[in-house]
Formats: C-alpha cells, sequence, structure tokens
C-alpha cells in the first residue's frame, strides 16, 4: 500500500522531475482545481469587471506572456538559449528561468494567473481596466526579444497559423461573433500546432517532439497520426462555441465561458508554436 508521500512523489513531483509531464491522476487532480477555480472566480469578478472584448484580449496578453516564459524555460532547458548578449548571459547566470515548478506546468499557470490578478486589482482600482491588455504585452514583450536571437525556424509557423486560421475563418462566419470564434481558433491553433510539430516538423529538424498530455497522446497513438488530434479538437471546439452560443445566457456569461475556453487552447497553442520556432 503506497504511503500519502510516495504517492505525492510519484504522480505528482516525479513527472515534474523528469520531464515526463503528465499522467491520469496529475490530469484530473489540475483539472477539478482549473474548474473550481474558474467557478470561484467567475463568482467573485462577475459584480466587478464587465467580460467584453477588451477585457478578453487583456487575459489573452497575459496567456500571451505565460507561454513565452515556458518556452524560454525549454530554450534554457535544451541548450538552444545561450549568452548571445550581456542580458542572455544575465538570464542565464540568474537561473531564474531554470526547469523547476514555477516555469513548468502547473506552475507557470499560478504565477501567471497571480500576475494577471494583481493588474487587474490595481488597474481596477485606478479604473482603467482598459489598461489590462499593455499590461499583459508589457510583461511578454522582453520575454519575446529574448527569443528572437533563436528563431531559426520562424517560417515554419505559417502553416501553423495557416491551419488553425481556416477554421476560425470559418467558424466567425458561422458565428459572427468574435469572443465565440476564439474558441475555435484557439484549439484549432492547439491541434494545428501538435499534428505539425510531431507529425512533421520534426521529420524535418531532426528535434524529436512528443506529446506529454494524456488524453491528446492517446487520440495521436489512435489515429496513428496527430493530423486526427487537431481534427478532434476543431469539431469539438466548433461544438463548444456552438453550445455556447445558443445557450440561454447572459453576455457576460458567454464571454467568461468563451475565455475560459479559449484559454484551454491558446495557452498550449501559442507555447508549442514558440517552441518550434527556436527548436527547443
Amino acid at each position: 500500500m503506497p504511503t500519502l508521500d510516495s504517492f505525492i512523489n510519484d504522480y505528482y513531483l516525479e513527472p515534474l522531475r523528469s520531464h515526463e509531464g503528465y499522467n491520469v491522476v496529475n490530469t484530473v487532480t489540475y483539472a477539478i482545481i482549473a474548474i473550481a477555480a474558474v467557478y470561484l472566480l467567475y463568482r467573485y469578478l462577475k459584480t466587478k469587471i464587465e467580460f467584453n472584448g477588451r477585457f478578453v484580449c487583456g487575459v489573452l496578453s497575459f496567456v500571451l506572456f505565460g507561454s513565452t516564459v515556458r518556452v524560454v524555460t525549454d530554450a534554457i532547458d535544451s541548450g538552444v538559449f545561450k549568452p548571445v548578449s550581456p542580458l542572455h548571459s544575465l538570464v542565464l547566470n540568474s537561473h531564474i528561468y531554470d526547469y523547476g515548478f514555477l516555469t513548468a506546468s502547473p506552475g507557470i499557470y499560478i504565477v501567471t494567473a497571480a500576475l494577471l490578478f494583481i493588474s487587474m486589482a490595481a488597474l481596477y482600482s485606478m479604473k482603467k481596466m482598459e489598461w489590462l491588455w499593455l499590461v499583459g504585452a508589457a510583461l511578454w514583450l522582453p520575454h519575446f526579444l529574448l527569443l528572437l536571437p533563436f528563431m531559426q525556424y520562424a517560417l515554419y509557423a505559417v502553416p501553423v497559423v495557416l491551419l488553425a486560421a481556416v477554421p476560425a475563418a470559418i467558424a466567425y462566419v458561422y458565428f459572427k461573433d468574435k469572443v465565440i470564434t476564439g474558441i475555435v481558433a484557439g484549439h484549432a491553433l492547439d491541434g494545428a500546432a501538435t499534428f505539425f510539430v510531431i507529425d512533421i516538423f520534426s521529420r524535418i529538424s531532426g528535434i524529436q517532439y512528443g506529446e506529454q498530455h494524456v488524453l491528446a497522446s492517446g487520440i495521436g497513438t489512435l489515429g496513428g497520426t496527430y493530423f486526427t488530434f487537431y481534427l478532434v479538437k476543431v469539431l469539438v471546439s466548433f461544438a463548444a462555441a456552438y453550445f455556447v452560443m445558443k445557450e440561454d445566457m447572459s453576455a457576460d456569461d458567454k464571454r467568461y465561458v468563451a475565455l475560459v475556453l479559449m484559454i484551454m487552447g491558446f495557452a498550449p497553442g501559442m507555447r508549442d508554436v514558440l517552441r518550434m520556432m527556436v527548436g527547443a
């Protein structure tokens, strides 16, 4: 009979240390925590914030920041990140972005969320919530610039973006709503990036990539190609967008649900694209 300590180590700590990623136990645990957090946050925020398109863009700027920080860690961990400037040397010597709980999943989500809520609280008190995207962009840009010298595979992002853009364009024509369309766009990007990086880019570059998420790995393995995963993501996201659009909810409720769903697609999708661009 395993002890509590060994259970925590085997299913939560060791996958982080060994870079193995996710298993069924930690996936279910993180999902339950995320669902509870989403619900409690909405109950708290709905009386204080209008969930309009500008707020959605503000939150997504923080998602982009979190994904980019994660790729800085990937680049350092894989040896791609080099001391090409005094600033890059400083980052390497600081060890702030070394692979660990705060810069890998799920810690990076906690760090990003904490920065988002601190920024929201400050802007709310200043009555300047429309500046949220500027704060997110200001956090993101330095990390993107850190990666810029290593983006030798940047052109390979084009087919991924095109694969994501086609279903997103169809969704916009059908739903005629930018926020609802974001659900399809985010998950199409995630599916397209996973398919292209694992099935195509790995062969072109010689860099081997795999899928750490349990469900995605299962779909890709069963289908014999991660194009199956891409198709599943597109179809499921269309179904989710349709449900949100047709459900009898207030406009704020719909935007909040749509925001949560699109984050689940954009966060891993943007990370995968950026990681491929630097070859990490």
